[in-house]
């Protein structure tokens, strides 16, 4: 068989001159109108201002689809506050407010209900959008007022985290105390201005050399020597030893005394997904199984400068029993800043720093996979990070490099456990290969073998449980594996994983559970027209990659792999084929059954543009 190809039972091939009946078309036929659109010369060639011929460097367009028109809702969507539970309420007290206070002509542009339900009605018992929700019918009375049952309890817990408006003032007013982070900063600099003295003294003095088998000897029977961050814990117990977050109590002498804040061994973890990592999206992944999950990526700056939209990517959902906040900068006094307020203002089980991601805009300001080569801030970052607090465990997620050719994360992973980590999620790919290519995990192997006793999470390329079991013989050293696109494109393969079977759900399930995502979204982002055109959005995005689900009864030899791409086929069923399409109308489509017409002059176009085909 052909290398890279995903072959289809002849019975649900489509023949080459019956096309108009395909919901979906291989992602080569893609490619080509796409090159064709993009007006691309047969060689790939084009001309200079002085007509010299050279490659088009814009042949390869990988990462984001930056022009994608944006939606945006029309002001009749913002009512007034005052009017949200209907008529007969306080008046609006705010001078010159800028929302909406005529109430019928609100509900006149509001249009008609899309369902004669309210998920957040029926599961809470009170819905906050009253009158603005699109299936307002269903909690309110004969005199259009909002209705709120008995038995809702106001303080029951959905999520939490996020910024309150007093923590937002006092970053935006710079009114918050820093002074810890600044201390560990400088108490970095000191240790990794020490770290360069000894290795530049190190080379002109034998006996500098001569004593390290003795010292490794001695290590042999005490714990680790302690990092900055051990040596913290020990000013305060001088009978406790730690390693990253894991403490050792020294008066049992038993390995058994470990106690890790976070245990990141035997787990599968949900890996944080920009844009499509959400919480209703996390909450399905918890329900078939995650152990661990994380938020999206959020940058440092606008964390520190209290941007809601930022802090928004920090919310957690009750049932994400153990959850983290991942953090992505270019600047050590920043991050550690972020981190700080975050440890202590949130409710979270562990810190993680992104320096594996590829995207340009990152990447060109230092942040992300730059952070790989600037080691120097790296090390301020992790150490004094890694030292906020003793019991919340900062972690790393990494690439193997930034260049396809050159790997480096061999030489990073022991130097990122030495500054205090507690975990490093190894991606097996580099920045230049992205999401192209397959994971390497020969070399993640390699990489993990390395450590002496952090936890090292392989990362990449697995699809169906033949995949982790595959991964896991591979690399022993592995302690836990991470699932990023495998669970966008089915996010039952933490049941697969741990039931030791393949699932196959039908038609009917899937679109249930979109349906599933489509209530916890409403739920989230609200359920009012601007709430619905949210989840709207994030459900499109999501549909960029659930398409790409082959069901195994249409393999010739399942399981799928998550680089291959199909032969031209049709579903079982007529929904089955609609959910195969590559086409962005048909995911329109999907979504006006669950969340009613789209806006006028609404388009869709994802933001990943996901290379895995």
């Amino acid at each position: 068989m052909e290398a890279g190809i995903c072959y289809i039972k002849p019975e649900y091939l489509v023949q080459e001159g019956n096309e108009s009946s395909l919901a979906v078309t291989s992602d080569k036929g893609e490619t080509n109108k796409r090159k064709r659109e993009e007006g691309e010369t047969e060689a790939g060639k084009a001309k200079d201002a002085g007509g010299n011929n050279k490659w088009n460097k814009k042949e390869r367009k990988r990462g984001q689809n930056k022009n994608r028109p944006v939606f945006k809702d029309e002001r009749y969507s913002h009512l007034c506050h005052s009017l949200i539970d209907g008529t007969g309420g306080e008046p609006c007290s705010v001078p010159n407010c800028r929302y909406v206070h005529d109430l019928d002509a609100f509900l006149a542009a509001k249009g008609e209900d899309l369902g004669p339900e309210c998920y957040v009605y029926t599961t809470k018992g009170y819905c906050a959008r009253g009158v603005s929700c699109r299936f307002a019918k269903s909690h309110t009375d004969e005199l259009g007022r909002n209705i709120k049952q008995q038995e809702y309890n106001e303080k029951a817990p959905t999520t939490c985290n996020g910024i309150s408006s007093e923590l937002q003032v006092r970053l935006r007013k710079r009114d918050y105390d820093f002074s810890r982070c600044k201390e560990l900063i400088k108490r970095a600099e000191q240790l990794r201005d020490a770290r360069k003295q000894t290795e530049q003294k190190q080379p002109e003095s034998g006996d500098a050399l001569e004593e390290q088998p003795v010292q490794a000897s001695e290590a042999d029977e005490q714990p680790e020597p302690a990092t900055e961050k051990q040596a913290k814990c020990t000013d305060t117990v001088d009978t406790e030893t730690s390693a990253g977050c894991v403490i050792y109590d020294s008066t049992t002498g038993r390995d058994a005394e470990l106690k890790p804040a976070v245990d990141f061994r035997d787990k599968l973890l949900l890996s944080p997904l920009t844009t499509v990592g959400n919480l209703p999206f996390r909450r399905i992944c918890k329900e078939f199984g995650a152990d661990i999950t994380c938020g999206e990526m959020a940058c440092a700056m606008p964390l520190v400068k209290g941007l809601g939209q930022e802090w928004a990517l920090t919310k957690r959902h009750e049932s994400e029993d153990v959850f983290g906040v991942q953090l992505c900068g270019n600047n050590p006094n920043m991050i550690a800043q972020a981190a700080q307020v975050i440890a202590e203002t949130t409710q979270v089980n562990f810190i993680d720093l992104n320096i594996g991601c590829p995207i340009d805009l990152i990447y060109q300001q230092g942040g992300g996979s730059a952070l790989m080569r600037r080691t120097n801030i790296l090390e301020l970052t992790v150490r004094s990070c890694a030292a906020l607090s003793d019991r919340l465990p900062f972690t790393v997620k990494m690439r193997t490099g930034i260049y396809a050719d050159k790997s480096v994360a061999h030489e990073l992973l022991p130097l990122v456990e030495e500054w205090g980590a507690s975990a490093v999620t190894l991606h097996g790919r580099s920045r230049e290969q992205r999401y192209t290519k397959h994971a390497n995990w020969s070399y993640i192997e390699e990489c993990a073998a390395k450590a002496k006793r952090m936890p090292v999470i392989g990362n990449g390329d697995i699809l169906s449980y033949e995949d982790y079991v595959e991964r896991r013989k591979l690399a022993p050293h592995v302690s836990s594996v991470m699932i990023g696109r495998g669970a966008l494109i089915k996010p039952w393969i933490f049941q697969e994983i741990k039931e030791h079977k393949a699932w196959e759900p039908s038609s009917g399930q899937r679109y249930d559970l979109l349906r599933k995502y489509c209530n916890y979204g409403l739920e989230h982002w609200g359920s009012d027209t601007k709430g619905v055109e949210t989840t709207r959005r994030f459900l499109l995005e999501w549909q960029s990659f659930l398409y790409r689900y082959i069901p195994e009864a249409l393999q010739q030899a399942p399981p799928q792999k998550i680089n291959s791409r199909p032969q031209k086929y049709r579903g079982r069923d007529e929904m089955e084929t609609l959910m195969s399409s590559g086409n962005s109308a048909d995911w329109v489509k999907l979504s006006e059954s669950l969340l009613g017409r789209v806006p006028e002059g609404f388009s869709f176009v994802p933001k990943h543009k996901a290379n895995a085909f």
